[in-house]
């Protein structure tokens, strides 16, 4: 298994660019189950995620041709008929494999599969995902570990479909209303950048879906879906993960590969709080930290608000501030798993229901054997060990593998010391 060698401190200089959002990749990636046409996708990240994704995809026959330079995927039909089975084996591995199911029931009217895994942050249940495909006529039962789904008569029209402001239920909604001849209106709709950039893709290939409201849809179905290229945006936890790099560390780094900083306004606007010189320049973000960092109060929230995927990125950020911090955690139960860890580096922080108080000032000293708790759990334990003095080690990077590309390769190009090692 896997493992970081990390010798810190190390201040992060340079330039750096981040790969195409993982998040948006998945939802797109499942989206092509709707297509007899080819879709060419451009800014993939080739992470464990996207990976597993494309076995899933094999295993339905759909066929992946990847660019000797990675930087193109094409997926088409293969000559064999399409599975509508999705097994255990690959979809325990991808809480995301559950947005297969929209996309098969809606072309094919069935599908079985396998209850989803991912990262232990929190229950997680589907069953906004089989409600909201409930209303639309798709009828399932669980069985043995899978859900047996079908639509024998296709998913139907539906004026009004309640989406609790679920990721991945807007996700499969959205997918699974595209085909077909019906009308069907989503109301409270994530509207996390991902969400909007998989309407974006599906609307490139021919897709009738537009937005009403601030968090309400309409989807027009239609027939078949065009061939299309899409070339996906750069990915945002990404690009705040390198951005609280460069606060806690006092360096600079000059941040490519994403085109619409409005996207980051919450974000970048805790770090200009916290202490961080931002400028832009074209589409480069420039980040410079200081030594003396301000202590700051975090909830987080549904997008606009602030995403709880930084939620431990930012708290390795905060053990640096001057004086005391809180972050409440209102989307899920899990996730400070991180905190005990971070702890054994010399952080000082206590858990009080869901929030986290965080005691700053804090000088991380390197500590042997760290476990990695989850994907972001993993990065944030990363980003302590490099801003500690001595020697550090984090096992279990397969977490971290799971949605970070090239991360020690893009962590040594901007001065930190770091090896992987088996």
């Amino acid at each position: 298994m896997d493992k970081f060698v990390i010798n810190g401190p190390c201040k992060a200089f340079g330039t750096i660019r981040v790969s195409g959002s993982k998040n948006a990749s998945l939802a797109i990636l499942a989206a092509t189950l709707l297509f007899d046409e080819p879709v060419e996708l451009r800014n993939i990240p080739h992470v464990r995620d996207t990976t597993v994704f494309f076995d899933l995809l094999r295993s339905l026959n759909k066929k992946i041709i990847i660019s000797k330079d990675k930087k193109k995927i094409k997926i088409y039909n293969s000559k064999k008929k399409i599975s509508t089975f999705c097994s255990y084996a690959l979809v325990k591995q991808l809480r995301a494999s559950i947005l297969a199911l929209g996309g098969l029931i809606s072309k094919h009217g069935k599908a079985v599969i396998s209850a989803p895994g991912g990262c232990a942050i929190g229950t997680r249940p589907i069953n906004y995902h089989l409600n909201a495909l409930k209303r639309l006529g798709m009828k399932f039962k669980l069985k043995g570990g899978y859900i047996h789904a079908t639509a024998k008569n296709g998913l139907k029209e539906n004026n009004k479909i309640n989406l609790n402001l679920s990721v991945g239920a807007s996700e499969n909604l959205i997918i699974a209303s595209t085909l077909g001849d019906s009308t069907v209106n989503l109301h409270r709709v994530a509207i996390e950048p991902e969400v909007k950039e998989l309407v974006m893709f599906l609307n490139s290939a021919g897709a009738n879906i537009k937005w009403i409201g601030k968090r309400t849809l309409r989807i027009i179905g239609v027939k078949k879906l065009n061939r299309t290229s899409y070339t996906v945006n750069g990915d945002r936890i990404e690009l705040s993960t390198w951005a609280v790099l460069a606060t806690m560390t006092a360096g600079k780094l000059k941040i490519d590969g994403f085109n619409n900083i409005k996207l980051l306004k919450t974000e970048l606007d805790l770090l200009r709080k916290i202490g961080a010189s931002i400028k832009y320049k074209k589409n480069q973000i420039i980040i410079q930290g200081k030594k003396k960092l301000k202590n700051i109060n975090i909830s987080t929230k549904e997008y606009p608000g602030f995403p709880t995927d930084l939620a431990c990125i930012f708290g390795v950020l905060l053990c640096k501030a001057n004086g005391r911090s809180t972050i409440k955690e209102n989307i899920f139960e899990n996730r400070f798993n991180w905190i005990a860890e971070v702890r054994r580096l010399g952080g000082k922080i206590q858990i009080k229901g869901n929030k986290a108080i965080i005691e700053g000032n804090t000088k991380f000293q390197g500590a042997e054997e760290l476990m990695s708790s989850d994907l972001r759990g993993s990065v944030a334990l990363c980003l302590a060990a490099i801003s500690s003095s001595g020697r550090s080690v984090v096992n279990r990077i397969y977490m971290l593998d799971r949605g970070m590309e090239n991360f020690e390769k893009k962590a040594r190009s901007i001065g930190v010391s770091i090896k992987r090692i088996s």
